[in-house]
């Protein structure tokens, strides 16, 4: 065979195998795209663990003032008399005096303009809830979160009974909650100062050698002087 028929048949057995490679490829499936790898997770430090659903149950019991939140139970005004002289009595007096410079939990009716403002549930609070859900979070002092749900129903209901807002016959409830409005719940109104006083609002603020003189004390305010000093209260039993 010549030199060039050699060549010739090389030419033709290379095409030959081209073409068969090119449908041997359109027959195979295509192959998968690269995979992405998956984001970065954050290093974990080893500390603390994940909380448990009865964990977080048990600081999830705030109350809101539309009764969301409340759980089951009811207690009388008589009930919480009973509780209330011998696990809040030792702080707050027996009528909700308050003893020493221990809060007063009753009264207070009119004096928010006064020099000497009380701020009590037949006073100040707009909602029931206030009271409710602080009792139950951080009451008796010392003792907190030591009530049923039921005993502080009973206590809510004598506090009431104190300020006037029901009789002495009366028992609180979850359906009832929200039935008694409390004295002073249309003194609060929402916070409006982005409306009411934005033409006062001075886009480019001084903020530095803003005051031509010294600054001076003109007057004091005057010190209530409420809360104790010590870091223990009375022993509640």
């Amino acid at each position: 065979m010549s030199r060039s028929a050699e060549l010739l048949a090389g030419a033709t057995l290379l095409a030959g195998l081209a073409w068969a490679g090119m449908g041997l490829a359109q027959q195979r499936p295509a192959a998968a795209p690269a995979a992405v790898p998956a984001a970065a997770q954050p290093a974990k430090t080893g500390l603390g663990r994940e909380a448990h659903p009865a964990e977080v149950a048990a600081w999830s019991i705030a109350v809101r003032p539309d009764g969301q939140g409340l759980p089951p139970g009811r207690g009388s005004v008589k009930q919480g008399e009973d509780i209330f002289q011998t696990q809040c009595a030792a702080c707050h007096g027996e009528f909700g005096e308050g003893a020493g410079r221990w809060p007063v939990l009753a009264g207070g009716r009119g004096s928010l303009k006064g020099e000497n403002p009380e701020k009590t549930l037949g006073s100040f609070w707009p909602y029931l809830s206030t009271t409710f859900d602080y009792v139950r979070r951080a009451m008796p002092y010392g003792n907190a979160q030591s009530l049923s749900n039921d005993e502080v129903y009973a206590l809510t209901a004598y506090i009431m009974f104190l300020n006037d807002l029901v009789p002495e016959s009366f028992e609180l409830t979850r359906e009832n909650f929200t039935s008694i409005p409390m004295p002073n719940v249309g003194g609060f109104y929402d916070d409006d100062r982005e409306t009411s006083e934005r033409a006062f609002w001075n886009p480019n603020p001084c903020m530095s050698d803003c005051r031509p003189t010294p600054p001076r004390v003109t007057g004091r305010a005057r010190v209530i002087d409420v809360t104790p000093e010590g870091r223990s209260g009375p022993r509640v039993e």
